[in-house]
């Protein structure tokens, strides 16, 4: 009866949502304030039943109640409560009821009480934003309900997939969904927007920190996907350029394009046409992203679905939404007429080209993506496009953008000279090679390619500190040096943050890519295997049965000469219940990187097959990435103040 009942909540969800996306143009056709307000109520209704659903869906888990399939499916008697929550997401009917739950949420939101929005505006996206929800949720119920019975019930359930039992993976869908998600209310702005013919300074300054929330929430949870994978895929990388990964990668490059262009909107009132269509553009890719994933048309540890009537349904929808915007794009964009002017050389020039880069750069990403498919689909060949095709066609694109990065920071708005510009970045500059130069003088024998990827990132982080110490003028006491610096507008601390942030994952990556140590070889117990200047030791390997898996362990110890540098245990696992293999890695992290091991199967001569890395500079990635969302979370928090006419704020 309590499934049902979740169920009966779902439809209540799904009515509410038909009723948010009709209301509204009713209402505003009648100049009714009476069915504005039905519509704002309706929405956090809509939310209140879907919530209550994702309870009762949760409760079922908690509760080990198998005679519901998608229970059975992913759960166990045996597991922890922690996974016994995540398994609610972990699979496709909970992971789309919590994408609707977010799409809910974010409603909720955008309908609440003592919003400053201009009502014609928030209730055109109200009722876009229920068009939205109805759609999926109708996906959800007749193609994909997470409370179907099943008779008769089992007496324990098939549990969760073993490499889903991670914390990185409890946390990591919920805060990308309400990334990928997030920038839905962008697009429902945008489509609002072009409705009424009002992209302007102040639609901007609404949607803004809408886009911004998204980013970080977006920015954290592919954080938190590549932490996952990297400890317990156990291949030693952190990120594969698997297509699932590219979905959710390729809205966040948008969204970074446009909360930078929203800003030129707001001072400005130039970009309009561009700014509105990336709005549309980036939730049109978290739509794809989520065709991808859920469709059944890839086999990975993150895609769910294999049912082709989901498939094709997702399609239908995905067409329609973004074939929908993009016509009324195509209709009302010509009207919108640009206000404010600005030069080549400036901050609005330095982040128009930098949103082509990007932009461009991520048209590299969806196709090496999605060629594969297309391939697949018209001719029945399988083709693999891999790391070395993204690695020559993105990252040279991505170069250009942060060269630029670390100019367009010092550039003012409107108009520069970009002769002084550089001149007052000449230390940065100067100590960018300086550092390259000392690198280079150690490292000589590694690529040229890491020497200019270490002078890009001191680049950037220099830049981003020159302009600090600008704003803060680094003179008289140092009392009032500080008492400035309090003072400084927290969006541009934020931004200042996150630019340093930026600087820190790109000598991560170069550091991981290109000094990386790795060896391969087979050990028995006592045997020894070298890996550059450290010496890898096998002490002990056994066989052991725990409560619901077997585990082959290996003990190991690095030498660096006669130094003890660390102990490494690493395990290979068996779940008998799922038929599932995994690898857990040893790994040990310091300042300056990560000793993984990881174990392969053992040979008939009871030799073990050993992979070892020497990481460097990989926990810089994920600290990057927290700059990355605390340099967003400043700036959200601290808001900004509303652009005014003639206003030279060259915060960001």
């Amino acid at each position: 009866m309590i499934a049902e009942i979740g169920n009966f909540a779902l439809i209540l969800g799904l009515v509410l949502a038909l009723v948010q996306a009709i209301v509204p143009w009713w209402g505003l056709k009648r100049n009714n304030p009476l069915l504005l307000q039905v519509t704002r109520r309706v929405a956090i209704a809509q939310f209140g039943f879907i919530f209550f659903s994702f309870l009762i869906l949760t409760y079922l888990f908690v509760t080990s109640d198998f005679s519901v399939a998608n229970v059975f499916q992913n759960s166990h008697t045996t597991k922890p409560l922690m996974y016994k929550i995540a398994g609610v997401w972990s699979n496709h009917e909970g992971s789309m009821l919590l994408w609707v739950l977010i799409l809910a949420l974010f409603g909720a939101i955008l309908a609440r009480p003592g919003s400053k929005m201009p009502e014609g505006l928030r209730i055109r996206a109200l009722g876009i934003q229920g068009l939205i929800g109805f759609a999926f949720i109708l996906f959800l119920v007749f193609t994909s309900n997470p409370f179907d019975r099943i008779f008769p019930t089992p007496l324990d359930g098939l549990g969760l997939n073993p490499l889903l039992q991670d914390p990185g993976l409890v946390f990591h869908p919920p805060f990308l969904y309400l990334g990928y998600v997030g920038l839905s209310t962008a697009f429902s702005l945008a489509a609002a927007g072009l409705l009424e013919g009002k992209i302007d300074r102040i639609w901007a300054g609404h949607v803004r920190p809408w886009v911004l929330s998204a980013w970080c929430f977006l920015t954290f949870g592919i954080a938190l996907g590549s932490w996952w994978a990297y400890h317990e895929l156990g291949w030693g990388g952190w990120w594969f350029w698997d297509p699932v990964e590219n979905a959710s990668f390729m809205p966040w490059l948008f969204a970074t394009a446009l909360f930078h262009s929203l800003r030129v909107v707001e001072k400005r009132e130039a970009l309009k046409t561009w700014t509105s269509l990336l709005a549309i553009l980036a939730f049109s890719f978290s739509l794809i992203g989520t065709f991808l994933v859920r469709s059944g048309i890839l086999t990975s540890v993150h895609a769910f679905a294999v049912d082709p009537t989901r498939g094709v349904f997702l399609l239908v929808l995905l067409t329609l939404a973004i074939g929908g915007a993009l016509a009324l794009f195509g209709y009302r964009a010509p009207k919108l007429k640009p206000l404010g002017s600005f030069s080549p050389i400036s901050r609005e020039g330095g982040i128009m080209i930098n949103n082509l880069v990007i932009v461009s750069a991520c048209l590299t990403v969806f196709l090496g993506t999605f060629y594969p498919l297309f391939i697949d689909a018209l001719t029945g060949n399988k083709i693999s496009v891999g790391a070395p095709y993204f690695n020559i066609t993105f990252l040279p694109i991505m170069i250009p953008a942060l060269v630029i990065l670390g100019i367009a920071i010092a550039l003012p708005w409107k108009r520069g000279n970009l002769k002084d510009v550089l001149y007052g970045l000449r230390y940065a500059f100067i100590s960018a090679l300086v550092i390259g130069t000392i690198v280079a003088w150690f490292f000589w024998t590694e690529s040229l390619v890491a020497i200019f990827g270490v002078i890009l990132a001191a680049w950037i982080a220099g830049a981003t500190l020159t302009d600090l110490a600008n704003r803060i003028r680094l003179e008289g006491p140092v009392k009032e040096v500080l008492a400035r610096a309090i003072r400084l507008p927290k969006a541009f601390l934020g931004m200042a943050i996150a630019h340093f942030g930026v600087a820190v994952i790109v000598v991560a990556i170069t550091g991981a890519s290109f000094w990386r140590v790795e060896t391969i070889g087979m050990m028995d117990i006592g045997d020894t295997l070298q890996a550059g200047d450290l010496t890898i030791k096998l002490d002990k390997a056994f066989l052991a049965r725990e409560e619901n898996y077997e585990k082959l362990q290996g003990e190991f110890t690095i030498w660096k000469g006669s130094e003890v540098v660390t102990t490494l245990t690493a395990q290979k696992r068996f779940y008998p219940v799922r038929g599932i293999e995994t690898t857990e890695a040893g790994i040990k992290s310091t300042f300056w990187g990560d000793y993984y091991l990881t174990l392969g199967p053992r040979a008939k001569d009871g030799k073990l097959a050993v992979h070892f890395f020497r990481n460097p500079l990989v926990p810089w990635l994920w600290f990057g990435a927290i700059l990355l969302v605390i340099g967003g979370g400043v700036t959200l928090i601290g808001g900004h103040r509303p652009a005014r006419s003639g206003s030279e704020d060259e915060t960001s």
